[in-house]
């Protein structure tokens, strides 16, 4: 093999793995309160690799609490402000029953990835949810 093909072919197996994760839909979905209320419950629908990432602004202090419903395999992580999910560690997620609860170390917006486990994304399974986030 030439050494261009060899660099070309390097080149090509080293870029697969971006290839592939450029496929995976990434939506983003804000939350918001109605007037007076201190929660939101969301519905959405995963499917494969995709995921959700729902974003909330909340204040240093207060306690955020997330609960998902529905398929068993959505799951979630929730991401400090300037926290990247895949780019950082979560600061909390979903536990056997399905709820986490925090006090928030930050000012700013939180994102709540919910996403499925490698083994249904790999199956191409389908995740519908509802995400509930309360702020107090």
């Amino acid at each position: 093999m030439t050494p261009l093909r060899s660099l070309l072919l390097t080149a090509l197996l080293a870029l697969t793995p971006m290839l592939a994760t450029a496929a995976d839909k990434v939506t983003t979905t804000p939350v918001h309160f109605t007037k007076g209320a201190s929660s939101a419950t969301l519905r959405g629908t995963l499917s494969g690799y995709d995921t959700v990432r729902y974003t909330i602004a909340a204040r240093a202090g207060q306690t955020m609490a997330v609960t998902v419903d529905g398929s068993p395999n959505a799951n979630f992580n929730v991401f400090a402000p300037g926290v990247t999910p895949g780019h950082g560690e979560a600061l909390g997620s979903n536990d056997e029953t399905r709820r986490w609860s925090g006090t928030l170390p930050s000012t700013g917006t939180y994102v709540v990835q919910v996403y499925q486990m490698r083994a249904q994304a790999r199956r191409g399974e389908k995740a519908p949810h509802s995400l509930t986030v309360a702020i107090r």
